[in-house]
């Protein structure tokens, strides 16, 4: 899963309910986690002890050209 802040839609508006905004300053350079790292996150969030994602990608330039959102 690539996290990307800069292509976030909601970027400042959810940051500080976002579980990246709890575990690191945002924004951030775009980060890779694995699936290791992606079922660690997920397993806090079911606990309730992070909030989830709040990434919200914006539509890159050539989809939106084709009409896809």
């Amino acid at each position: 899963m690539l996290i990307d802040c800069n292509t976030c839609a909601v970027r400042g508006l959810a940051c500080h309910d976002c579980v990246i905004g709890v575990f690191l300053d945002t924004p951030i350079p775009p980060l890779d986690l694995d699936l290791d790292e992606r079922e660690a996150i997920d397993s806090l969030v079911a606990a309730g002890l992070v909030p989830p994602f709040r990434l919200v990608a914006l539509p890159s330039p050539e989809s939106a050209e084709r009409g896809i959102a």
